[in-house]
């Protein structure tokens, strides 16, 4: 199935509904898909035809959502590209890519002229933002062309996204991801548009990401009204909950910590909120808790856990998961599974593999492997399938799981602290330390020991107002931890290091342990 279908079936059924809502005003479905067409008939007198890559250089914006749709209408490859990478980062994607067609922010213009000239397959920039110097202008190109006829005809092993990796230990990889995975997962987990109403999605994740992408497809698919952010902001976003009655929106673990922050956040109308759902990175216990505890009860919490490899979801832990109610026994239970993932999807299937690529039992800590319909079709410019004997798909997360079929995660497989022969998982450290009352953020990490191999270092944010010594938090650790487990270096730090989706950058505080 051509993705185009996500947008175009809904809007045969609900044209005159609106669809898109961003800064730049507001669309209907039959809007929306007017000017998808118009779009993609300029592209193609620009050369696009099956197969050329199509990049966006902007943040959110519904010219944004109308490129891919443009492009997918075409059989093109779209390319999102992380507005805030350095310029090496971005001339390796655009080169990796092998981007012909730019789409481009009136902001980030410089940072592409800056790499323009070492990419020979670039050959065509056009400004999003209106006229800059000689470069078409996305506004006028639409308004000039008349709407493309048909569609391209697709298999679904076509590539329609390619999507770069964060690059949290490296440069960024080029992720393969087809039509028929996009079609996999958006059609087994909504439902198509109906008429009937569905309410508005809040999207301030960038599109560059995968729970943007899917997040774009997955609402217009079932009929819900998309609001875009063109970047997060706390005030603006309870704003927007308030103005647009948003019903469904996703945030990534760092968002829900600064909303959390708003003083007044109590004194919103958020009635309108059903499912908040979030991921992207490791939520810390206490954000989640504090959440739960702030955020109106009739809100259902969600944790949605996967990769840019799985084309997003593999896990849930859902609403139920998170209402801490019943008897003493059921509350401690679900409060202990809120340090979970949660359960796999119905397409999903998960192993915790050994080293050999056995299975472990409950509780035994492994790297988890996944298998499903929707995995990657690989990592551009490599050879050869990411998967190993009957379709697993290894992800390098390393975690276990629980007598019931919960799914906890350990860490990242680099990211495993191996002292004296034993293997030590960050996040169980972690959780000690982020339960202390004076802790707000921990992050653990490895570091090299003539004796041992590696010992465990800690760095940690103290909450505001709140005092603690290196020793106190080790005696706190040492009666909660095994004793080889505890933290032997604690540096208090104002912030951790991260990406634009929270996720910790432990390459940054090793090096800086290294420097010091």
């Amino acid at each position: 199935m051509n993705t185009l279908g996500f947008l175009a079936i809904p809007a045969e059924i609900v044209p005159d509904q609106e669809a898109v809502v961003t800064e730049g005003g507001r669309f209907t479905y039959a809007e929306t898909l007017s000017r998808v067409r118009r779009l993609a008939s300029a592209l193609a007198r620009l050369g696009v035809r099956p197969g050329t890559r199509v990049a966006v250089l902007h943040t959110n914006s519904h010219r944004y959502v109308e490129a891919y749709y443009a492009a997918a209408m075409l059989g093109a490859v779209f390319i999102p590209l992380n507005y805030r990478a350095k310029r090496p980062e971005l001339e390796h994607m655009l080169r990796a890519g092998g981007v012909e067609l730019v789409l481009v922010g009136a902001r980030y213009l410089e940072h592409l002229d800056a790499v323009r000239g070492a990419l020979p397959a670039l050959r065509t920039v056009i400004g999003l933002d209106g006229p800059a110097g000689s470069l078409p202008a996305y506004e006028e190109l639409v308004a000039e062309a008349a709407e493309h006829a048909g569609e391209a005809g697709v298999e679904d092993d076509d590539v329609t996204i390619l999507m770069f990796t964060s690059g949290t230990t490296a440069l960024p990889k080029g992720v393969m991801l087809t039509f028929g995975d996009f079609t996999a997962y958006v059609t087994a987990n909504v439902e198509l548009a109906d008429g009937t109403p569905r309410g508005a999605a809040l999207l301030c994740v960038p599109l560059y990401h995968i729970a943007g992408a899917t997040n774009m497809m997955t609402t217009l698919w079932t009929g819900r009204r998309l609001v875009l952010m063109p970047q997060f902001e706390p005030r603006g976003w309870l704003d927007l909950v308030e103005r647009e009655r948003i019903s469904h929106a996703f945030l990534v673990p760092t968002m829900l910590k600064q909303l959390l922050d708003q003083p007044d956040l109590e004194r919103r109308d958020l009635s309108s909120l059903e499912i908040l759902s979030y991921g992207g990175a490791a939520m810390p216990f206490p954000v989640i808790r504090r959440a739960i505890e702030r955020f109106p009860k009739t809100v259902g919490f969600v944790n949605a856990f996967g990769q840019t490899e799985t084309t997003s979801t593999l896990t849930l832990l859902g609403p139920e998961d998170h209402r801490l109610e019943g008897t003493a026994e059921e509350i401690e239970r679900r409060t202990r599974r809120l340090t979970s993932i949660g359960r796999p999807l119905p397409d999903v299937e998960v192993r915790i593999a050994d080293d050999d690529g056995h299975a472990r039992g409950a509780g035994e800590v492994g790297e988890i492997w996944v298998r499903t319909p929707r995995v990657m079709k690989g990592y551009a410019g490599a050879g050869g399938s990411p998967l190993v004997a009957d379709g697993w798909l290894p992800t390098r997360d390393m975690g276990w799981v629980d007598e019931d079929g919960y799914l906890y995660v350990a860490g990242r497989k680099d990211d495993m602290i191996i002292r004296g022969g034993e293997n030590i998982a960050p996040a169980e450290v972690e959780a000690v330390l982020q339960s202390h009352p004076a802790v707000e953020e921990a992050a653990v990490v490895g570091v090299p020991d003539v004796e041992w191999g590696q010992r465990v270092a800690a760095f940690v944010v103290v909450r505001p107002g709140a005092s603690l010594s290196p020793d106190a938090l080790t005696d706190f650790c040492r009666e909660r931890l095994a004793s080889f487990k505890k933290p032997e270096l604690v540096r208090f730090v104002t912030e951790l290091p991260k990406n634009p989706m929270g996720k910790i950058l432990r390459k940054d505080l090793r090096a800086e342990l290294g420097a010091a």
